[in-house]
């Protein structure tokens, strides 16, 4: 394992805290954010998230149209809450919403502006107003999510008189750093009901806002990342009493089957778990069934890289080893993770001998994975039995398609940034999401041939 601590973090591939608690916001149902920062922020966080989130930006008061105070040199000076009140005031009267999320940029952040008493003037029965200090500085997209979501589940979610039972709230999929958090969230519902369980994802069109504002009710939070969600986990717990448990992101049967067995045994369910995941696997392969004589005389295994965020890195590197049967080589994680988490994430990505596992790297700069590729499989032109990568796939984001023509491999993206793909509904989750994989990333293989 790696860990290489850059001075600097080469092309991004996160939004600033206030980008992410936006793109958090555009997600949910009638809700409306109100951007508390200088002028040309929520411009910015259009056209990086258009940029990145596979054609994803917009909608109803999203992008362009997010109501902003816009402040300017004067507001720095002499204080910007004005500007605010004046702003919430007329977006108040304009844009229709039950839910209005005050959220702030770096500039008003710096000047101490305070939005909760802001917040607090325009209190009504017909409508909420969170307040939630994002300021851009504080850290990267993920974090934006995890502070407006604790924002919220603070200052807007209803205390719970009892617990409903067999209700969960799905946390950790990250709506829009997910590219197929749409998709995601509804593959995770599907597999979930499957137990009899009422699921709760909060941002999918079958979403409702009383959902969120009643999701103190759960009996358990489910969050389906090591790294995001956490906080609101935390929050959910401190606040209303609704524990949770950690799952990776459920790609394929071998990790759908996992989250159902933990999920059952939670909320110590009675659910036929092994009959419901013969039932699924029967299906899944049943399909597999069809591609098996092609995969072989084709040769369609490789050898992958994996380049990604934290939930993306792992879920895709385990459907590789445990259910696809391709060869992670190498897996680079592009979070900035502290020792621990760093520590913790490897040991998911261990495998039985003689494969081991990946290689496992911790580094923002993924322009280095074809160095560390190199040191994997070192080039001596002399011998030509030498050991190479090839039949290779890189599997990352639109950033790695430079990487995998170095090497000469076809290349997917579906980690943060997506700018060669549109994406609307599709996802990854459960065993039906593990065969949209094997689609995608074999459509891939053979169109370079």
């Amino acid at each position: 394992m790696n860990s290489i601590n850059n001075s600097y973090i080469e092309r991004p591939r996160y939004l600033c805290s206030l980008g992410g608690a936006l793109s958090t916001l555009e997600a949910l149902p009638e809700t409306i954010p109100v951007m508390h920062c200088a002028s040309g922020c929520a411009g910015s966080i259009a056209w990086a998230q258009n940029g990145g989130s596979a054609l994803q930006v917009g909608g109803h008061c999203g992008g362009l149209t997010v109501p902003s105070s816009n402040v300017g040199e004067r507001d720095v000076v002499f204080g910007g809450t004005d500007r605010l009140t004046e702003q919430l005031k007329n977006t108040l009267e304009i844009m229709e919403g039950r839910l209005y999320v005050i959220i702030t940029g770096c500039v008003t952040e710096i000047i101490g502006d305070d939005i909760r008493a802001v917040a607090a003037e325009f209190e009504s029965g017909d409508y909420a107003i969170v307040a939630a200090n994002t300021g851009g500085f504080k850290g990267n997209s993920y974090l934006g999510y995890d502070i407006v979501l604790t924002s919220i589940v603070n200052q807007y979610v209803k205390k719970a008189a009892s617990k409903k039972k067999k209700s969960v709230n799905i946390l950790g999929i990250v709506p829009y750093m997910d590219v197929f958090w749409r998709g995601n969230l509804k593959g995770v519902r599907r597999l979930l009901e499957k137990l009899g369980l009422e699921v709760n994802t909060f941002f999918t069109d079958e979403d409702s806002l009383d959902g969120l504002k009643n999701s103190s009710e759960a009996e358990l939070n489910i969050v389906l990342s090591d790294v995001y969600g956490h906080e609101t986990a935390k929050a959910y717990e401190e606040t209303h009493g609704v524990p949770y448990i950690t799952a990776t992101l459920p790609i394929g049967p071998t990790a759908s089957a996992e989250l159902l067995n933990a999920v059952c045994g939670a909320l110590c369910l009675e659910a036929d778990v092994d009959a419901i995941v013969g039932a699924e696997n029967k299906r899944y392969y049943r399909c597999l069934e069809l591609l098996s004589d092609t995969y072989n005389d084709i040769d369609l295994q490789k050898f992958a890289v994996i380049i990604g965020d934290v939930n993306y890195a792992v879920a895709v590197t385990r459907f590789l080893l445990d259910d696809f049967g391709w060869i992670p080589v190498l897996t680079q994680f592009t979070d900035v993770l502290d020792g621990e988490r760093q520590e913790h994430i490897a040991g998911k990505l261990k495998a039985p001998a003689p494969l081991n596992g990946p290689k496992v790297v911790f580094d923002t700069n993924a322009s280095e994975v074809v160095r560390y590729i190199n040191e994997l499989y070192p080039k001596r032109e002399s011998d030509k039995y030498a050991e190479t990568i090839a039949p290779a796939f890189v599997i990352g984001s639109s950033l790695d398609r430079a990487a995998a023509l170095k090497i000469g491999a076809p290349h997917l993206s579906v980690s943060f940034p997506v700018s060669n793909r549109a994406v609307l509904s599709r996802g990854y989750t459960g065993f039906d999401g593990g065969l949209t994989l094997i689609e995608d990333l074999l459509s891939a293989a053979v169109a370079m041939r």
